[in-house]
């Protein structure tokens, strides 16, 4: 993961769209928290979806707090909610543009007059909720080719992990020249669906006790299956009994586990 902050972050962002043209590849955020750690640990694909990113970011407090202690004291968490509204505040003045894509039906346009209600001069380019299906090959051509001909700077991709994730790395090559962020809950947040954590609850790093209470019965597992299975990978770790490669996998005592080729 990357520790940056939001001051780090506009540069990069400017370099990748100064370097956008006709056929030029798209770039992708992956934003990494417990649950995203966790998922790669259990299944390969995932992990190389989110290894495989231009640039992996912190997206938890545990996380955020380490990387202030041990590496740069003024990251920033890039969490999708914050992450979204920071760059929509910068992006008239650079001149850049949005598109909203996924969420329940009518969540981008909900978004879409939130964020002009707080930025009147932020330009999104086009919003669209997919059915709660897979798409068909058609389908999705044809979205590639709305998408590509409104031309964003950034699309906001609001499908859950890792699904969002997946569909980023299938669209890389196919919707150019942009900005792929992974948006997750944003799109249930702005567009009123589901409460968001007051802010002191998401200082403190118990967002996820609040959402828990909000949905128990879709992110018990998330929350609490999840946490349990980090807790033990993080302190196992901390005494020297598991140890992780490069390419995020499993390692104990020296020896490649199961687990670690779990996906394989």
């Amino acid at each position: 993961m990357n520790c940056l902050s939001y001051a780090e972050m506009y540069p990069i962002f400017d370099r990748w769209l100064s370097e956008r043209s006709a056929g030029s590849r798209s770039r992708a955020l992956a934003l990494i928290n417990v649950h995203s750690c966790v998922s790669g640990l259990l299944d390969r694909r995932v992990r190389d979806l989110y290894n495989a990113a231009d640039l992996p970011a912190i997206d938890s407090m545990p996380f955020l707090l380490m990387a202030r202690a041990l590496h740069q004291r003024d990251s920033d968490r890039f969490y999708a909610p914050d992450l979204l509204l920071q760059v929509a505040k910068e992006a008239p003045a650079r001149g850049w543009t949005f598109y909203l894509y996924g969420g329940h039906e009518g969540a981008p346009e909900r978004i879409s007059e939130f964020l002009l209600g707080k930025f009147p001069e932020l330009k999104i380019v086009g919003t669209y909720s997919p059915p709660f299906r897979q798409l068909s090959p058609a389908e999705d051509e044809e979205i590639c080719k709305r998408i590509h001909a409104a031309r964003p700077h950034f699309l906001w991709v609001g499908l859950g992990s890792p699904k969002q994730d997946q569909w980023i790395a299938e669209h890389l090559d196919r919707i150019q020249g942009c900005i792929l962020v992974p948006s997750g809950a944003t799109f249930d947040f702005f567009s009123g669906r589901i409460r968001q954590a007051p802010n002191w609850i998401r200082s403190l790093g118990f967002e996820w006790l609040f959402r828990l209470t909000q949905d128990f019965r879709r992110l018990w597992k998330r929350y609490t299956l999840y946490n349990a299975v980090f807790l033990v990978a993080f302190a196992l770790e901390l005494i020297g009994l598991i140890r992780f490669d490069d390419g995020g996998n499993l390692l104990i005592l020296g020896h490649r586990t199961a687990l670690g080729n779990w996906a394989d």
